[in-house]
């Protein structure tokens, strides 16, 4: 029997990376090697540790998930890494896989997802779930461009931001969220504003909750 390969897992919650460990430590191919909850602290421990893959959340305190991806691979270019997320928009998928990252998974998928994920991405692939792979094939397909969603110009943080008032998160609520200050917080409204063309508070929380209810913005 091989050697199982090491997996760290980065998540904030502390039952999400409890239920993934177990998921993977169950399976015959691989173990989990470690655990952190943010990034900063992920960044500190896996060079040490050097697993043969990651798992990543998107949502995290402080750096988010795709700058840890990008991070991470700038110091280890041969990492694997694959990102979960609660988020099933096609965007945050292109973006993961422009940082990088070798697959997508939605966390809400059952654990044998996972660990064909984790497999795939090990094997050299690129894991991406059914529906969100058509929809990057249609976009490669129909030539669209980046100007064809007025959110692809926004950069990570501020697409989260975008997202957090949309599900009517105050500037306090996010900026502890985030692990920031408000004075940043209110900097990423302002830039949100400015990108999309927007000239108040109340206009980009009205296309922030469009766009979380799933509606053309």
């Amino acid at each position: 029997m091989p050697a199982k390969k090491k997996i760290f897992i980065v998540d904030d919650h502390p039952l999400m990376r409890k239920g993934m460990a177990m998921t993977l430590d169950n399976s015959v191919e691989f173990t989990v090697c470690g655990q952190s909850e943010s990034a900063e602290e992920a960044l500190s421990e896996i060079p040490s540790i050097k697993p043969d893959a990651c798992v990543v959340d998107i949502s995290l305190p402080g750096m988010n998930g795709i700058e840890l991806v990008k991070n991470l691979l700038a110091q280890m270019p041969d990492l694997k890494i694959l990102v979960v997320s609660r988020h099933d928009e096609e965007l945050y998928a292109e973006r993961a896989i422009r940082a990088g990252a070798k697959g997508y998974v939605m966390k809400l998928e059952a654990g044998d997802v996972l660990v064909s994920a984790v497999r795939q991405v090990m094997n050299g692939g690129i894991y991406l779930s059914d529906k969100i792979g058509s929809q990057l094939i249609m976009k490669i397909a129909s030539g669209q461009s980046a100007g064809d969603n007025p959110l692809e110009i926004l950069s990570d943080r501020e697409l989260e931001v975008f997202e957090l008032t949309g599900k009517g998160e105050s500037t306090k609520e996010i900026a502890q969220r985030l692990h920031v200050s408000v004075k940043t917080i209110d900097t990423y409204r302002a830039r949100i504003k400015e990108k999309m063309h927007l000239k108040t508070a109340n206009e980009l929380m009205r296309r922030a909750v469009q766009w979380v209810e799933g509606e053309t913005i």
